[in-house]
């Protein structure tokens, strides 16, 4: 049975291994009330190292801010080397969102561009405080579906949780004490105004898209239901088309060298 507190540590004991060998003194990341966020922030407050904590609302569905503000204030009470942030790029993005629609930008690149605005603040705030941008993705959206904004939530120095699935985490974050709200809140990536989840945006659940995953690397004996084989066509349809998320930069190779 695996030790949820013990792998907790060792992830945390990763990130202070790196941070230490590459003279780093400030862990910055980005707080959305979501369970990824809530943990990897619990995790990088418990390496001892000075942990900004950034709430970033972009005209933030009242629950979400709700959720982040909690969890916010709930670790700054726990860890003394934690610090909290909120920074409204609200105005930021209805002066870039104008000038863009006037061009053509539909919903979906709009929200994208909320994603590379936190981006850039977190960005921002690890460059003036000695710090890197700690990623808050799962083994799912990072590796199996590619659900993530490329240089917006993409964009960071390390990713801890990226070889956990969606499950693994919600384990360590009830080992860590994670308020109960987040534990029991439906995943959305916030992009929204209307605060769609993100089972509503994939059409399928994380426990779903573990499945799949897990059967394309270890095909069981057992055939797929109709709802399977439906999760597993949605599932490779996605990891097809956002592929070029996961894979390194294309670099062109000169040949007369």
């Amino acid at each position: 049975m695996q030790n949820w507190e013990k792998l907790g540590s060792d992830i945390s004991e990763w990130i202070l291994d790196y941070a230490n060998k590459n003279d780093i003194t400030s862990l910055v990341v980005g707080v959305s009330g979501g369970i990824d966020s809530a943990v990897t922030s619990i995790l990088c407050a418990k390496t001892g190292l000075r942990t900004i904590a950034i709430s970033m609302p972009i005209h933030q569905n009242e629950i979400q801010n709700n959720l982040s503000v909690m969890h916010c204030k709930w670790l700054s009470s726990n860890w003394s080397n934690v610090e909290n942030h909120v920074v409204d790029l609200s105005g930021t993005f209805d002066s870039i969102s104008y000038v863009l629609r006037e061009k053509g930008a539909d919903d979906l690149s709009l929200a994208n561009t909320r994603a590379r605005l936190r981006m850039t603040a977190l960005y921002s705030m690890a460059s003036f405080n000695n710090g890197i941008v700690v990623g808050t993705g799962n083994k799912v959206e990072d590796f199996g579906v590619g659900f993530y904004t490329k240089y917006g939530d993409g964009g960071v120095d390390i990713s801890p949780i990226a070889d956990l699935y969606k499950s693994e985490i919600y384990s360590i974050a009830e080992s860590l004490g994670v308020i109960k709200e987040i534990q029991d809140a439906a995943p959305t990536d916030g992009l929204w105004d209307d605060g769609r989840t993100d089972e509503e945006q994939i059409g399928a659940t994380y426990e779903e898209l573990e499945w799949a995953m897990r059967e394309i690397e270890h095909p069981s004996a057992v055939g797929p239901n109709e709802r399977q084989r439906q999760v597993m066509a949605r599932y490779i349809e996605l990891n097809k088309a956002n592929s070029h998320k996961m894979r390194p930069i294309p670099v062109f190779k000169r040949s007369d060298r």
